[in-house]
Parts: C-alpha cells; structure tokens; sequence
C-alpha cells in the first residue's frame, strides 16, 4: 500500500502455534479463547508477518526489512512443539512483492526472540550459517544484542544465537544505541516490557502514521491494556507503555501492523462505548 511517500507491504513466512495461557497471561481461557481458539494441546494460531518498506532517501530507494519471520532452521522437534507451517513463506510473499532477497538494503530488528528473527540468517549449500539477505545491512538495538548474547533461565529458549551471531561474524551488523531514524520516515522508539529493550517501529509520512506493534500487541486480541503476555519479561512495563500507546493510537489514527496476528496484517484501533475493536484495512 502507499503510505505518503513510502511504500508499506506486510509479508508472510507462515504460521506457528504458542500456548494460549502463556500469550495472555492472567486474562482467563474463557475470555481469550473467545477471540483466539485453542487446539487440542492448547495452542493458538499465529501469523508471521515482517514488514517491507520502500522510500526514497538521499542514497536513492532504500528498502527496508523489519523482522523475518521464523525461518527455515528449526528443526523436526521443534517444528512440532510450535506447529510450524511454512507451505507459504517470506519468499512467496516476497516474490509477490517483485522483491528478491538480494533487493533488502536493510534488516530491521524489533528484538531478536527467535520468531522475528529466525530469518535473519540461513544455511548455505555445505551447511554454514551466513546472513540470508546478502546486501543488507543488519541495524539492532545494541541493549537488546547484549541481553541476547547473555541470556539467562528466563529468555534463552527465546535467544537462539545461530539467528544473530553471525551477521556479527559476517560484518554485517550496526548496532544502534537509543530511538533513532533508520531512513527518513522510519523510527525505533523503545517500548521495553517484553524484552528489556524491545522496540516498535514508527512510519510517519504524508502526515499519516503507522506503527509496526511487533509484541506490544501481536494481535488484534491483545488490543486491551491488560492482555498482555505471560512471556513478557517485564510486565508492568509493557503496561505503563501500552496504556499511553493505545490512547494515543485511538485519537491519533495510528496504522497498526500486527506481527502475529493470523487473519489481520493491519488496521485502526477504534473504541466505542468504552470497548476497543480493530478496524481492518489489510
């Protein structure tokens, strides 16, 4: 879609499967499996959708990339556990998109959990891990690299260090250290709350803005406040800073992207009556 002056494509690398207590935390079964249905072990449907965006810049059209999906290097066991399905994926949509792989200038990080950036890196033909986007340049919050690369009991399932080391061993890393302009348009801001240093991506142009959620609200379903997820490292944070986020997406009209929604790639927040819904636009 034309966004302003930037074009905005919402992509797809497939569908996983997480447990549904642990994606809405404290809100009972019985109020979220209402908006989002549980399988048989418990599991909900989630989409994986990365963000592609295109402008113009003073070094000519950049195209940007935030987050990659899953990938394609998990293996069967895990495959399992999350349900993995990727008969479609960030190369079909891609593809659709008259994007090649060669095409992306920059990959953008919301945080490094494994199911944004599982595709960061791929193997190649005699099996080593190399960057899978090979003319890109890798931008990540340095804070969230070094939580990552030291992870604890808590995060390390999250962390796997085959999706981030080597676009370090391989030069191709920029590490950023606070909310900064990646292209002209395109801004980090830090939300904190899921990780510690997980950020949102904010897309201004044309007097309209847009916002890449990434996991402050990964789904429609988690537009209240208060659903928040029981992955969330810090919790109260990730509520200080939705509460304000919502409000503001409400009266300001914000676009949002939602990361991991399974129907709905983007819409508007609308509330009435006190009850918040999605309007759908993608």
């Amino acid at each position: 879609m034309q966004f302003g002056d930037l074009t905005l494509t919402p992509l797809w690398d497939g569908s996983f499967r997480l447990d549904g207590g642990a994606m809405f935390g404290v809100v009972p079964k019985p109020l979220w499996e209402k908006r989002a249905p549980a399988d048989a072990r418990n599991r909900i449907r989630l989409g994986l959708r990365p963000l592609l965006v295109k402008g113009d810049t003073v070094q000519g059209e950049r195209t940007v990339l935030i987050d990659a999906g899953i990938g394609a290097k998990m293996d069967a066991k895990s495959v399992d556990i999350y349900a993995i399905d990727r008969s479609r994926s960030l190369d079909d949509s891609l593809a659709d998109a008259g994007v090649s792989r060669d095409d992306i200038d920059i990959v953008l990080a919301t945080h490094l959990h494994f199911d944004h950036a599982g595709g960061f890196t791929a193997r190649d033909a005699s099996g080593v891990l190399v960057p899978a986007f090979p003319c890109a340049r890798y931008i990540v919050r340095t804070a969230e690299w070094d939580d990552a690369a030291h992870a604890h009991e808590r995060n390390r399932a999250s962390y796997l260090k085959e999706n981030f080391v080597p676009l370090a061993d391989a030069g191709v890393l920029d590490l950023v250290a606070g909310d900064e302009e990646i292209i002209p348009g395109v801004r980090v801001v830090r939300t904190g709350g899921h990780t510690k240093h997980h950020q949102i991506v904010v897309i201004e142009s044309g007097g309209e803005t847009a916002v890449f959620a990434a996991d402050l609200v990964p789904t429609t379903a988690h537009v209240d406040e208060a659903w928040i997820m029981g992955y969330d490292l810090y919790p109260m944070e990730t509520l200080e800073f939705k509460r304000t986020f919502v409000r503001e997406a409400i009266e300001r009209e914000y676009l949002i992207f939602f990361e991991h929604d399974p129907e709905m790639a983007a819409g508007y927040i609308r509330e009435v009556n006190g009850r918040k819904h999605v309007e759908r636009v993608l």
